[in-house]
């Protein structure tokens, strides 16, 4: 591995939440002003993700009062405290620059709908005695 692979690996340690194109998202980006730090919350749709290692980078786009604002997010930055999902979306597309030309309604994307038997495979298994456990008391 040479030193520029190294340095890629070493930056590529936050990983901020698992979430793909078409999804809504809540972005947790901490502001530094002056001594002070905050965290601000950035909602809308996540439209683009350009993959490149170390420097992948992820687009969410918002409508702010009937104007529409896109952010370019470092995937890797330690500046994202965390990445929120708020609602699943179903697209068919690698980017959605399409939703740019679209106003109100027509610019929502249809929400993935996930299975109940898809649902307890992401959520924590408990072991078999535990369950015994829990079911006595």
């Amino acid at each position: 591995m040479n030193e520029i692979q190294a340095i890629e690996a070493s930056q590529m340690t936050n990983i901020p939440g698992e979430f793909k194109i078409g999804d809504t998202v809540k972005v947790h980006f901490k502001i530094v002003e002056g001594k002070n730090e905050r965290i601000q919350v950035y909602e809308g749709l996540v439209i683009a993700m350009k993959n490149s290692q170390a420097s992948k980078t992820f687009t969410v786009r918002k409508n702010s009062y009937g104007v529409g604002v896109e952010r370019i997010f470092p995937f890797y930055s330690p500046r994202i405290a965390k990445v929120e999902l708020v609602r699943p979306g179903k697209v068919r597309r690698a980017k959605l620059y399409y939703i740019r030309n679209k106003i109100g309604k027509a610019a929502k994307i249809k929400e993935l709908i996930v299975k109940k038997g898809a649902r307890s495979k992401t959520a924590p298994k408990t072991a078999p005695a535990e369950a015994a456990q829990n079911a006595d008391t």
